[in-house]
């Protein structure tokens, strides 16, 4: 009955205790207004059976109802409508550049390391719903596959998609990648914007030198954040195909990734360089550059307060008018 229902006056729910008070006065009183006559006999004395002296308790009982039903309507319940509108206030605009070299078909990560990468970006992208995302591929060359948009369903599409392919130059441009992900922000109006720059190898390719790239990134205002993906050691990595089945054969190789250089990418633009060498270390990666990147909420409640009390106060009255009837009516030679 009270689901929904709040009571702004709990307070007054101390008056129901007057209620078994009331009770046990009405019987003292009704015995003490109940007169006795003694008599030898009842012949004589025509007996007639009425219902009328046994239901003069329903007067009592109607005056209780009421002062329950007012003591209800003092602690005036109500119901609330909760309305909620968000508005972002600090919009991010980020852009993954992702090396898609033959190299990230290593099997140091689980199934490799480019679909451990997919699946853990996938779930960053999903748990940025506020911001603009967008997604540059680079190998020996880099394009723009996604440029920046708010929808989630594009974004996450284009990057179940991406594929090693012979298409791209093989190599690794790590300046060309980054230089491409640049121009994509460097127009943005975003009070915030993040470039996510992750490879498996060394600056081998390209005509852009990655270190002009990060000063042309720190000249837009945009942070970097460096990751290098692979175990320590070696990998089973591809380095040939088997000319009859078109299949890549794999071989152990040495994993060679340039650190420093890309420490100094994210120093200079005011980021982080961090290590993935399995697949929990790239989750916690990207579970950590989430927290650092945050986008900042206004969320707004609109309160909208309906008063019940009043429907009560009504069935009150309306019990002591029906009380007040019966007693100057029905029950008038009873009471």
């Amino acid at each position: 009955m009270f689901e929904g229902i709040q009571f702004v006056n709990k307070e007054f729910f101390w008056l129901f205790l007057l209620l078994p008070l009331a009770i046990i006065w009405y019987l003292i009183k009704n015995q003490q207004q109940t007169a006795a006559l003694e008599i030898s006999s009842l012949k004589g004395f025509k007996v007639t059976n009425t219902w009328l002296p046994k239901l003069k308790h329903l007067l009592f009982v109607l005056r209780l109802l009421a002062l329950a039903l007012i003591i209800t309507a003092i602690a005036r319940p109500q119901t609330v409508d909760v309305s909620t509108k968000t508005k972002t206030t600090r919009g991010i605009d980020i852009v993954m550049a992702i090396d898609v070299s033959a190299s990230m078909l290593a099997k140091d990560l689980s199934p490799n390391r480019l679909e451990a990468l997919k699946d853990v970006a996938a779930e960053f992208i999903k748990s940025r719903p506020n911001d603009r995302i967008g997604l540059v591929e680079y190998a020996g060359e880099s394009y723009t596959r996604t440029p920046i948009t708010s929808d989630k369903a594009i974004i996450l599409r284009s990057l179940n998609d991406i594929r090693y392919n012979t298409i791209i130059e093989g190599g690794t441009a790590i300046g060309s990648g980054l230089a491409t992900a640049v121009n994509r922000l460097k127009d943005s109006k975003a009070k915030s914007k993040v470039i996510i720059l992750l490879t498996d190898g060394v600056n081998n390719s390209g005509f852009i030198d990655p270190k002009i790239a990060s000063e042309l990134a720190k000249e837009y205002g945009i942070k970097v954040y460096t990751i290098g993906i692979g175990t320590n050691g070696t990998a089973l990595s591809p380095v040939a195909i088997d000319p009859r089945t078109g299949e890549f054969q794999y071989a152990r190789v040495p994993v060679e990734i340039d650190e420093a250089l890309l420490q100094e990418i994210a120093k200079v633009t005011g980021g982080k360089y961090f290590r993935a060498t399995n697949n929990k270390k790239l989750e916690e990666i990207y579970s950590e550059i989430n927290k650092l990147e945050k986008t900042d909420v206004d969320e707004f409640k609109y309160y909208n307060y309906q008063e019940k009390y009043r429907s009560l106060v009504i069935l009150a009255a309306m019990l002591l008018l029906l009380e007040l009837s019966l007693r100057f009516t029905i029950f008038r030679s009873f009471v």
